[in-house]
């Protein structure tokens, strides 16, 4: 438990399993992340390891976690590649990460080699990360630095925050909010956008990963928290938006999208996996530029 007694996500951890699981296995010649193995508990390899071994476990509980982390796989090679391609073809000094949870681009892509990084999280879910970062040993860092920033979105103020940390409003920033839209409010959701676009100089760049409207998904997530059968089940959907919504929001804050895909269109041109279809086609990843000066 942090300080103000929540638990650190979970759903990160699953996100990393699902990372090192696909790891040299899934669209490797566009897909790696040899980081997020090494950012694993013992207990938390073990389904990873199975995974990579096509070994299905015995045992209900044992298959549940084996099972979670092979679809995770297949949902986070196309998202992960298509935001880093968007990092790649859209270089800045200073990168902010949203909701960072075990990301792990500041350790893994030669990109960043002249970028200030900033993981914005929870304060619960930083100190874990921070404890998993130093318990892996000269483990090199491929940002030019990198600054924890700890925020609960729900209550705290992000951009007294980023002032705080250091963060420059007058140079271009580019925003990365990867896996945290769904489990905020809309009222949040439209509170950070307001946040962020408030400190973006011209230049700057959102990429964006949020969750569209479906039925299927929706009944898999619902059913998962009733029977507890998921890590991520105490992590419930706060809200879902159709891309034009989305683009709307963003829109009234001065961000013009200029691509918006789903996973599994993404998937399908990776030639990763596409079997999770329900979780693919909602899944989406936007890129928005901002326009005001």
């Amino acid at each position: 438990m942090g300080e103000s007694g929540r638990a650190a996500s979970r759903t990160a951890v699953l996100v990393c399993q699902g990372r090192a699981a696909a790891d040299g296995r899934i669209a490797a010649d566009r897909f790696t992340d040899p980081v997020a193995l090494l950012l694993l508990t013992d207990a938390e390899r073990v389904p990873v390891t199975e995974v990579r071994a096509g070994t299905v476990p015995q045992g209900w509980q044992a298959r549940v976690a084996f099972e979670g982390v092979r679809a995770c796989a297949e949902v986070v090679v196309p998202r992960t590649s298509a935001i880093d391609d968007a990092l790649r073809a859209r270089p800045s000094g200073q990168l902010v990460i949203l909701g960072a949870g075990l990301d792990t681009r500041a350790w893994r892509l030669a990109e960043l080699a002249g970028t200030d990084v900033w993981e914005v999280d929870h304060p619960a879910s930083q100190q874990d990360k921070r404890s998993r970062l130093a318990a892996v040993p000269e483990l090199p860092d491929a940002a030019r630095s990198v600054r924890f920033t700890p925020v609960d979105f729900a209550v705290d103020a992000l951009g007294a925050a980023l002032d705080a940390a250091g963060h420059d409003a007058s140079q271009p920033t580019t925003w990365l909010w990867e896996g945290v839209v769904p489990y905020l409010t809309r009222d949040e959701v439209r509170s950070t956008v307001a946040a962020l676009a408030a400190r973006s100089a011209p230049g700057s760049t959102l990429v964006l990963n949020y969750q569209a409207p479906s039925a299927r998904a929706s009944v898999g997530r619902l059913l998962a928290r009733v029977l507890g059968s998921s890590v991520t089940s105490g992590e419930p959907w706060r809200s879902l938006w159709p891309p034009e919504r989305m683009a709307g929001l963003l829109a009234e804050h001065g961000l013009r999208v200029v691509s918006d895909d789903d996973l599994f269109t993404l998937a399908q041109r990776l030639g990763s996996p596409s079997e999770r279809r329900s979780s693919l086609r909602s899944g989406r990843v936007a890129v928005a530029e901002y326009q005001r000066g």
